[in-house]
């Protein structure tokens, strides 16, 4: 079994990298108006959204919660002839790399969200999956609501009426998170009651656990229940896991019931200061199990609206 994974993490990066200014545009974040983009899924069932770079396009960008910076395909970027600006490291799911580093004067998410002048890794397209990524630089101060049913993903300031009002609707779970490398962490999870930290990741294939929370489920998992998987990375780097079900999951007041998840001591769970601690990077395969997913990155907070006849409550 294959399974890919985007999530980019540049903490390590080259000084030349590290300046890279990506503020939106034009108008302050409190008066960006509500925008509705239509997903696509991916080969794999990731999300896709349309991007314009330097005004030509739309291309189809994977929208990545895991990764702290955007990138592009190394053939869109020949494609549209950007200034190459030499080499950083980049820290993804296999570890440490060099990867060649381009320029982009824009790149717009939406009409009215354009980042300028975006020093952005140039990677293969075959192993992104997609024309590019779009990651946490591109939504800073926004809010993002990812409807399922509907194909639709809703960005918007994080500070609107309609983000208080949807926090009665009925069957909406509000979990606070933590703030580790511009990642959101939720704390309020467990595994079979034991606790877990959580990461929103939606550019990876499937959920990744660490090795803490797989001796968690050791004890609770049959002989022969694990199976071998390689997650790709990024840039092409295989990573051995194993992969196995874990039958209760608990984020927030949600159980998630036979959640499959892959177990690696990859990179980005000493990154996020987790390799000790029992650890989730929450892939599509677990958001899917919910009507939508609503991710403020301001105020720290993810919602989730659970299908209905869903169980809720703490798990035992």
């Amino acid at each position: 079994m294959r399974a890919l994974w985007s999530l980019i993490l540049v903490g390590l990066a080259a000084p030349a990298m590290a300046q890279t200014e990506s503020a939106i545009s034009t108008a302050s974040e409190a008066v960006l108006p509500p925008e509705m983009l239509a997903i696509e899924e991916d080969s794999v069932s990731r999300l896709t959204v349309p991007v314009m770079i330097n005004g030509q396009g739309p291309f189809r960008f994977l929208i990545d919660t895991g990764s702290d910076r955007s990138a592009i395909s190394k053939e869109l970027a020949e494609k549209l002839a950007l200034p190459s600006l030499g080499k950083a490291r980049l820290v993804s799911m296999s570890g440490v790399d060099q990867v060649s580093v381009v320029r982009i004067d824009r790149l717009s998410v939406s009409p009215s969200r354009t980042l300028k002048d975006i020093k952005a890794p140039a990677l293969p397209a075959r192993h992104i999956g997609a024309d590019g990524i779009v990651g946490i630089d591109a939504l800073k101060g926004q809010r993002i609501v990812i409807d399922f049913a509907a194909e639709s993903m809703l960005i918007e300031p994080s500070n609107t009426r309609a983000i208080r009002e949807e926090s009665n609707a009925p069957g909406t779970i509000v979990v606070r998170a933590r703030n580790k490398l511009g990642q959101m962490v939720l704390v309020d999870a467990d595994a079979n009651g034991e606790e877990v930290w959580v990461v929103v990741d939606t550019g990876g294939q499937n959920s990744v656990g660490n090795t803490p929370f797989q001796r968690l489920m050791i004890k609770r998992t049959p002989p022969g229940g694990f199976k071998t998987v390689d997650l790709v990375s990024v840039v092409g780097g295989r990573v051995p896991a194993q992969y196995t079900v874990v039958g209760k999951m608990r984020i927030g007041g949600v159980q998630l019931g036979n959640a499959a998840v892959a177990f690696v001591d990859a990179y980005p769970f000493k990154r996020f200061g987790l390799a000790r601690r029992p650890a989730l990077l929450l892939g599509m395969d677990g958001l899917r199990s919910f009507r939508k997913v609503s991710i403020d990155f301001a105020n720290r907070r993810v919602k989730f609206l659970i299908p209905e006849g869903a169980p809720v409550g703490a798990a035992p």
